[in-house]
């Protein structure tokens, strides 16, 4: 009778201790569960962008082209401003090597008189 009454109580103590209980921390992981929708949003799919982000893309994209232009046309206007000073430095060494040339030819010919 002792065995059948262990027993027992063995087996209800199983029963009791493997049956189904609600998690203890059942509030805290509503409360970590965000209240707003995080499913990821594609960047390029329609409706992504609204009317006005879309139309200043395309202004700034626009505007960027623009200062690439004003740029390539300041680079130019550097370069021709460079070879003409280069051209104006050559025609004054030119003049300069002339006139010692003259200055030199006229001193051997003074000496010789």
């Amino acid at each position: 009778m002792k065995k059948v009454l262990a027993g027992r109580c063995i087996i209800s103590f199983f029963l009791v201790a493997c049956s189904k209980r609600e998690p203890a921390n059942a509030d805290q992981i509503q409360a970590v569960q965000p209240q707003y929708d995080t499913t990821a949003i594609d960047s390029f799919s329609a409706g992504a962008t609204t009317v006005d982000i879309v139309r200043q893309i395309r202004m700034s994209s626009q505007k960027y082209q623009d200062s690439l232009k004003e740029a390539i046309q300041l680079e130019k206007e550097e370069k021709r401003i460079t070879e003409e000073l280069e051209k104006e430095n050559k025609k004054k060494q030119d003049e300069e090597k002339k006139q010692k040339a003259k200055e030199n030819a006229a001193i051997p010919a003074a000496a010789i008189n």
